[in-house]
């Protein structure tokens, strides 16, 4: 019998008596996970993947993203239809807007000719080359200003002089002044770009919590340290605002510099094929740099997920 009644005692939960009263204070060690709680957590765990809610969960989700694909599918579509449509309707003129299937003929031809891929490569070098100097130079220009108010005092006046003149107002200047080679076409989206980033920088770095930089310096971090885990990851997600918007006036300044005194890209097939009349050629270098906008946003969000994987949302 006192061996019976030993046993149950020893069932029973930490500090509750055999008959039931909560037993008097007693230190309380942390021991290992029982394997009765660590197959109830595993179990748990694979009714939550594997159990009747999951795939309703999965499909739901699965609903959704393909909803979501179909309306983006279903708006190109439109616009398809209407590009190609409306000229052949006569509602509009299809000398001056071809239909879209002889632009994707042009555009096939001038693929296999091999000079869509020289126009294209020549604009993706320049437009590359001007965004990657921009990143780094906005970037660090921009931290130095959003954490050092002395910085920002400095250089606050010449900003506000320059940030509201148009970089294709300055063409002509740095054309007169750099030439009508390479550098004065990488140096105009240069500056550009380098604008978007440079702000949203300042705006992500004094956008950042104090009371989160307040905690980190109370907890020992050196100046370095709380810049590397603290102000950065902060600020990251407005810096990429900036850069996305800077790869968008990568292209269309691109394409504006382009037309004043180059022999290849893209901006110089558009307009050489105007000059010419070659209306679908025209239309068909549009439609690339289009897509080449698309792709390289897109690009960006990847990349911006990437080094955002601390958020929740």
């Amino acid at each position: 019998m006192a061996s019976l009644s030993t046993g149950v005692t020893a069932g029973l939960p930490t500090g509750v008596s055999s008959g039931g009263v909560p037993a008097a204070a007693a230190p309380v060690e942390a021991g290992p996970v029982s394997p009765v709680l660590r197959e109830a957590v595993a179990v748990a765990s694979r009714e939550a993947l594997t159990g009747p809610g999951a795939g309703r969960r999965l499909l739901r989700g699965s609903g959704r993203l393909a909803a979501t694909a179909g309306r983006r599918v279903a708006a190109l579509g439109v616009l398809a239809a209407l590009w190609e449509s409306l000229p052949r309707l006569r509602v509009v003129d299809p000398t001056f807007l071809t239909p879209l299937s002889e632009v994707l003929v042009a555009w096939w031809d001038l693929l296999l000719s091999g000079e869509l891929l020289d126009h294209t490569q020549a604009s993706l070098i320049r437009s590359l080359a001007g965004f990657a100097l921009a990143i780094v130079v906005a970037i660090p220009l921009g931290l130095l200003i959003g954490w050092y108010k002395p910085v920002a005092d400095l250089l606050n006046p010449v900003l506000e002089l320059f940030r509201n003149t148009a970089a294709l107002a300055l063409l002509p200047v740095f054309v007169l002044i750099l030439g009508l080679g390479e550098t004065s076409k990488i140096s105009i989206i240069l500056y550009a770009c380098a604008w978007p980033i440079l702000l949203n920088t300042v705006a992500g770095v004094k956008s950042v919590d104090p009371l989160l930089i307040k905690s980190a310096r109370s907890m020992g971090l050196r100046p370095v340290r709380l810049f590397q885990k603290v102000i950065l990851p902060a600020a990251v997600p407005t810096i990429f605002t900036g850069i996305r918007l800077a790869g968008a006036y990568s292209i269309l300044v691109l394409v504006a510099a382009e037309m004043v005194g180059a022999k290849a890209g893209l901006g110089y097939l558009i307009t050489y094929a105007q000059f010419n009349f070659r209306v679908p050629d025209m239309y068909a270098g549009i439609l690339t740099i289009s897509v080449l906008g698309l792709l390289f946003n897109q690009l960006l969000v990847r990349l911006e997920h990437r080094f955002s994987t601390w958020r929740t949302s």
